[in-house]
């Protein structure tokens, strides 16, 4: 007999790879899909005798749909993008009259993805949302069981479910035109990690802001979304000719680039300006109190679990939709930026 392995039961992807199937035909198996090859039928049905599949769990949460339970893919909480998405949600469904199943990646990949939507379904939940901000984790998206309602967050526009997010390149532009309208000439930037799809879009922002004011584009600064890597950041543009203006993407990151301004005695904002993303509770309080884009992440929730509610709605009448649902970032307005050369005196 082949074990998914010790100490735990076996979920969808076992059974998948015992059978040589995709996840899709497994679940169109255990949903009595007419569209099945007897053989591909019996061969999905014998690795599920054999490995013990608890296939009833998940047979009766996807035709009831009446546990009032949605699962969740998340990870990383530390964050504060993912923390607070993750927490709009919660808020949102327990609005819905929904309890929420949290699953919580410590890695994200598709396995590790997969491996948690297989979990929740175990649970009976009637939908997922997955907050999918990195490549590996959009990718998963096209591998989720057939027939379970699934609502991706910021996912990118590629993603085959319905996708709810921020528009980080707007958030990326509104930073970087509110220091050109300043009068600096240029804007540098502090990017997140090459494999987050919030990272790409701001950077995104970044450059076309720059290009469509006929600005020079800087070599882009990559971070990894920490204070430490925005010190870093600003260890080396201190000792940089020319830099009046940056934008951190996030604010932990813009955070450590003060640290690092002020121990090279670079006044902010009187010889460098700086904008973050995200408004952390923290932002106001910084020296100087940092202006920043904010992310609706409440929003976010509430637009997830709408999206959602239509597809339990809509489950089994036709077929789900693709969607891009948009949320717009707002600019807030400190202290840490000025006019170039600005002076207090």
């Amino acid at each position: 007999m082949v074990t998914p392995g010790a100490g735990r039961p076996a979920v969808m992807a076992d059974v998948a790879r015992l059978a040589g199937v995709s996840h899709q035909t497994v679940s169109r198996v255990l949903n009595e899909h007419p569209n099945v090859r007897p053989e591909t039928r019996n061969r999905v049905l014998r690795a599920i005798a054999e490995l013990s599949y608890r296939r009833n769990a998940l047979a009766r949460g996807l035709v009831r749909r009446r546990s009032r339970v949605l699962g969740v893919v998340s990870f990383d909480t530390t964050l504060f993008g993912p923390a607070s998405t993750l927490y709009g949600i919660e808020r949102a469904a327990r609005a819905a009259g929904y309890w929420v199943s949290i699953a919580t990646l410590e890695r994200i990949d598709r396995a590790g993805v997969l491996a948690a939507v297989d979990a929740l379904a175990e649970q009976s939940v009637e939908g997922i949302i997955v907050i999918a901000p990195q490549l590996a984790a959009a990718g998963a998206l096209h591998s989720l069981p057939a027939g379970l309602p699934a609502v991706a967050v910021e996912a990118g526009f590629d993603a085959c479910a319905p996708v709810v997010g921020v528009d980080q390149v707007a958030g990326a532009r509104l930073a970087v035109e509110h220091l050109l309208a300043l009068g600096h000439q240029t804007v540098w930037h502090i990017a997140g990690p090459h494999d987050w799809l919030e990272a790409r879009d701001r950077i995104e922002g970044w450059r076309a802001a720059l290009q469509r004011a006929g600005r020079p584009v800087p070599a882009m600064i990559a971070g990894d979304w920490s204070a430490r890597s925005g010190y870093a950041a600003g260890q080396a543009l201190a000792r940089q000719a020319g830099v009046t203006a940056v934008f951190a993407a996030n604010d932990q990151m813009a955070l450590g680039l003060l640290r690092a301004l002020h121990e090279r005695g670079v006044r902010v904002p009187e010889e460098i300006s700086v904008v973050g993303f995200d408004d952390i509770p923290e932002a106001e309080f910084l020296i100087p109190p940092l202006t920043t884009v904010r992310q609706d992440f409440d929003e976010v929730g509430r637009r997830s679990m709408a999206a959602l509610l239509h597809l339990l709605e809509k489950a089994g009448t036709e077929p789900p939709e693709h969607s891009v649902t948009s949320v717009a970032p707002t600019f807030v307005l400190r202290s840490s930026t000025a006019p170039p050369g600005f002076t207090t005196h």
